[in-house]
Formats: C-alpha cells, sequence, structure tokens
C-alpha cells in the first residue's frame, strides 16, 4: 500500500531513485552529493556534508566540535551510534566556574572537541573512500572561499560583541574589519590546512600532532584549561540507540547521554490519544502534545545524565501510561524549564518513579545501497568565540552544557560527558528505514522532533510538508511560544485552557531546522525534506 502523503508545502519535494542528501547548506549539500556520483557511499558523503556544513554554516558546527551519528549499514545489517561529544577538560571542576558566562564565551567555556575523531572513526569502520577525497570540497571551499548567504552573514552579524572580544576571531570571520555583507566571499585558508594536515594524518594531526598543539599553547597562554592529555585521551564510542514502537513503526534515537530520550517518551505518552482524529494543530492535538512534552521534559531532567539511566523504565508502556493519566484536557501544567533547577516549586510537575514500575545543525544521507546517516553536530551559540590562530578552528562552548547547581546530576566536574541535546533519529517500518530526521535548536530539539515525526506516523505527511508545519514548544511555567501560521482560534483555545502563548513569525529559528530523509514503503523511492527556516537545501538522484 502506498504512503498516502498529506499536508501543505511551500517547496517542492526534492525526490530520487538511487541517493538523496539534505542538509542545512546547498554547498554542504553538493559536497555529499558529489561524493555519492563519485563512488562514495552514504557514510563516505556524510564526512564531506558535516565537515563542508562547519565551513559554510558558520558558527554553528564544525572541527572544533561535537556530534551523534546515527547510522544504519546495509551491508552488515548494523543499526549503531557513534558518540563523538567529547568531554570536559580536566581542569573543570566546579570551583574554577563563578557565573554562567564563563560556559558560554571564552577558552573556559571549551569540550574537548570530538568532531575529528568522529568523522575520522566512522570512515575507518564504514567509508569506502580515502580521507583526502572526502575532505577535498571543504578543503576547496576553505582555498577558495565561498559566498556567503544572508542566514550565513545574519549569524556573525549577531555574534559581532562576542566575537570582538578575540582578535583570532576578528581576523577569520570579518572582512576589513567588519561583520561580512551576504554575497560577499569567505575565504578560511588556515582552516583548508588544518583539513589537508586531517586528511593526511587522519585524527593523530588534531589530537597528538601541529594541530593540537597550536590549540593547547594558545589555551595556556590564554587562560584556557585544555592539556595535551585531554586530547590525546579523547576517545569516541559506538553505542546502541534506544527506541521505542508507535503506531506500527519503530521510531530510534541514541542513548543517554543525548537527550533522545525525552521525545521518544513524548511520542509514547502521545501514542495513547487518537490524534489524527483530533486534527492536525487542533486545539486538542496540541494541548495534549504540550502536556506530554512537558513531562517527558520534567523526567528528563532529573534521569538523564544519571549513571545507569532508567531508559527501559522510562519508555516502558506501563510508565508512560502513568505520565499520560496527569494530563487534564482542560488545564496546563507547569514546569521549571529546560534545565535542572534545586528549587521545585509548588505546582509544577514532578518526575515520576519509572523504577517502581518498570522507562546546531542536523544532516541526512541515503545511498542506492540502503545505508542511511542521521547526524546532528554543533558548536553550541557560535562556539565559545574563539578561533585557534593558524588553524581556522572555532573551539565549541558545550562546558555550557553542565549545570552549576551543585546537587544536579549534570553539574560541571572534570572528564565528564555531559547531557547533550543533539538526537538525531530514525524511524523503521517493517524491518527497514522509513526516514531519518532530525534538527539543531538546543533544548527545542526534544520538542520539535516529536512533531515533524507525529506528521509522518499519524497524519501522512511527506517529509517536506512534516518538517514545513507550524511548530509550538512549551517553555518555562506554563508559557508556550507558536508560530505565526497557528490559527488565531487555537491559540485562543489553548490560552482558555491556561497555557500562555506568544506568537513567533510564520517560519522562525528558534523552532529548529530539520533535515529529512523519507523512503517510500512500496517503491523504495526517496523523497527529501529541507527546512525553510535555514538554509535547507536537499539533493537526490
Amino acid at each position: 500500500m502506498s504512503y498516502p502523503y498529506g499536508g501543505t508545502q511551500r517547496r517542492p519535494a526534492v525526490t530520487g531513485r538511487e541517493c538523496m542528501v539534505s542538509s542545512a547548506h546547498p554547498l554542504a549539500t553538493m559536497a555529499g552529493f558529489q561524493t555519492l556520483l563519485e563512488g562514495g557511499n552514504a557514510i563516505d558523503a556524510a564526512v564531506a556534508t558535516a565537515s563542508t556544513l562547519g565551513a559554510t554554516e558558520i558558527g554553528l558546527s564544525g572541527i572544533g566540535g561535537v556530534g551523534w551519528m546515527h547510522i544504519y549499514h546495509a551491508a552488515t545489517d548494523t543499526h549503531i551510534c557513534l558518540d563523538y561529544q567529547g568531554v570536559s577538560p580536566r581542569a573543570a571542576t566546579r570551583e574554577l566556574y563563578e557565573n554562567p558566562e564563563q560556559m558560554h564565551s571564552g577558552l573556559l567555556a571549551t569540550m574537548v572537541p570530538g568532531a575529528a575523531a568522529g568523522w575520522c572513526t566512522v570512515l575507518d569502520r564504514f567509508g569506502t573512500m580515502d580521507r583526502a577525497s572526502v575532505f577535498k570540497y571543504v578543503i576547496d571551499i576553505c582555498e577558495n572561499g565561498h559566498p556567503l548567504t544572508v542566514h550565513a552573514a545574519g549569524i556573525i552579524g549577531a555574534y559581532e560583541q562576542m566575537l570582538r572580544r578575540f582578535p583570532s576571531s576578528v581576523d577569520c570571520f570579518f572582512h576589513d574589519g567588519a561583520p561580512p555583507q551576504a554575497g560577499s566571499l569567505h575565504r578560511q585558508p588556515d582552516l583548508a590546512n588544518t583539513f589537508r594536515a586531517l586528511a593526511e594524518d587522519g585524527a593523530d594531526a588534531f589530537y597528538c600532532g601541529e594541530i593540537g598543539d597550536r590549540i593547547v599553547a594558545f589555551c595556556e597562554q590564554n587562560g584556557g584549561i585544555l592539556t595535551k592529555q585531554d586530547l590525546a585521551d579523547l576517545v569516541v564510542e559506538w553505542v546502541d540507540p534506544i527506541g521505542i514502537s508507535y503506531r506500527g513503526f519503530d521510531v530510534y534515537g541514541p542513548p543517554p547521554p543525548s537527550s533522545a530520550i525525552q521525545w521518544l517518551q513524548t511520542l509514547k505518552i502521545l501514542e495513547g490519544f487518537d490524534i489524527a482524529e483530533m486534527g492536525h494543530n487542533s486545539v486538542d492535538h496540541l494541548h495534549v502534545l504540550l502536556e506530554s512534552e512537558r513531562l517527558a521534559l520534567t523526567d528528563r531532567l532529573h534521569y538523564n545524565v544519571q549513571p545507569n539511566a532508567p531508559v527501559d523504565a522510562l519508555l516502558s508502556d506501563a510508565y508512560c501510561a502513568d505520565r499520560r493519566a496527569l494530563i487534564d484536557m482542560k488545564a496546563a501544567s507547569r514546569v521549571i524549564g529546560a534545565r535542572y533547577a534545586r528549587t521545585m516549586d509548588t505546582g509544577v510537575l514532578k518526575p515520576g518513579d519509572p523504577a517502581l514500575k518498570e522507562s546546531t545543525t542536523h544532516f541526512n544521507v541515503a545511498d542506492a545501497e540502503g545505508n542511511f546517516v542521521s547526524c546532528t553536530q554543533s558548536l553550541g551559540g557560535f562556539g565559545c568565540g574563539v578561533v585557534v590562530p593558524g588553524t581556522g578552528i572555532l573551539l565549541n562552548d558545550f562546558m555550557y552544557w553542565f549545570d552549576l547547581d551543585a546537587d544536579s546530576p549534570n553539574v560541571v566536574g572534570p572528564q565528564k560527558k555531559n547531557e547533550m541535546c543533539l538526537s538525531p533519529g530514525m524511524i523503521m517500518r517493517d524491518g527497514k528505514v522509513f526516514a531519518c530526521i532530525g534538527t539543531p535548536g538546543s533544548h527545542g530539539i526534544m520538542e520539535t522532533t516529536p512533531q515533524f515525526m507525529s506528521n509522518m506516523m499519524d497524519f501522512g505527511m511527506s517529509v517536506q510538508a512534516a518538517i514545513e508545519a507550524p511548530r509550538v514548544r512549551p517553555q518555562e511555567s506554563n508559557r508556550v511560544i507558536a508560530e505565526g501560521r497557528i490559527a488565531p482560534d487555537v491559540i485562543e483555545g489553548l490560552e482558555s485552557r491556561g497555557h500562555l502563548v506568544q506568537r513567533f513569525p510564520d517560519f522562525s529559528m528558534a523552532f529548529g531546522g530539520a533535515q529529512g530523509i523519507m523512503v517510500d514503503p512500496d517503491s523504495g523511492t526517496l523523497t527529501g525534506g529541507a527546512d525553510p527556516r535555514r538554509d535547507g537545501y536537499a539533493a537526490g538522484w
């Protein structure tokens, strides 16, 4: 039976028979697409796309960052995730940090970067091309330049104040001392040389060679805490995905400390409601969605980064039924917010006890061999704002994802992984990949992901329509943000139930920037979806 594609979309869906790439920048999509046309597989194309995104979607991901890659490898029937999110430096004690700003801007904000190790590791296991063939596109773009999109130039301009604190960052990103304009040619020759070294010597060039030496020396001279030992000891990990059944589909995401458990639990709670009968983005639909997300958010805050997090219990039918029973169809609940807080105010949702009852860029690649990659990687909020001179490497700010509350299970400390919003998804049906999809968006990843997944599984939308459909997100207390395309009478209905709704533009980056690929279950043809909220672009053959 053919899948009934519903929903409306502004962009035409991109279709293909053999292969598909969907990413947040046209040049990155084409780097992956060209890699496929030259004989590479989806894993080769994924690394070409990942590296090129860091050079084109400026400040959002890159070789100084972190990520999670979700892979289905057809020849070996392997379904697995690669965790390259990095760890905190040895010197990152709680006493070192006096305020959250130190964890967001400057060299104290930097986790050990995992991207270079992740890319090389996945190529070694599943790739078919040599590193020089995979990285040639990012090297060319960095060496010869690329014209900045309106979106990319706008992001650089938005972070001007932070970047001006660091002369090496001004040298790297500004043109003649000012933020660049859209359409201007942006060159990154130092970054080109960094990728040449990575292509020639692999991850050792970054973690044990001259690149690492430059990073460490710069940190030592400017108040940072990364050491040669921190870099040399980094290990990326292969881990099994976690998942749920949902209305005949099997839905998967990465395990903790990725936060995928929140959106998986949201879907499992939603499964108890006939939301298709309620109607897409009706008052009832959005109310139960928001309430389900608040319940899952509350559990994620308290359980996800604990040792041996009770994943099976949190996602079990029985526990999710108990959580579902807390939803009042006539009244909105309240939550603390997206981060751990010591004080649990009277009247806000509390975590359940699952032990007693059994619980920001994204891209996708598919190839003709049946391999699929769903990947989310990040630098954070334009990283920590610091470029290491002579390398072109913008360092991440993922120390920010630790908490300062001493009693939080996610409190900052040495050689720790923190709770990570990055959570690329994959949907299976009858043992075959149905879709790979995900989004950037900080904590919003966990609230927008179940929406576009449900759009496909519950409402029969194409991947493009599912991505474009207007979204809502719960915030602190009973506050909700909603895209402007949500009907006014629906907003009024939500407000009558106690949701405090703040309207946003029709298409807003506050709701992510999803990319996805869907497989027709009968013909096996591919449809690529790309988010108009950013520079999303899909290409297929």
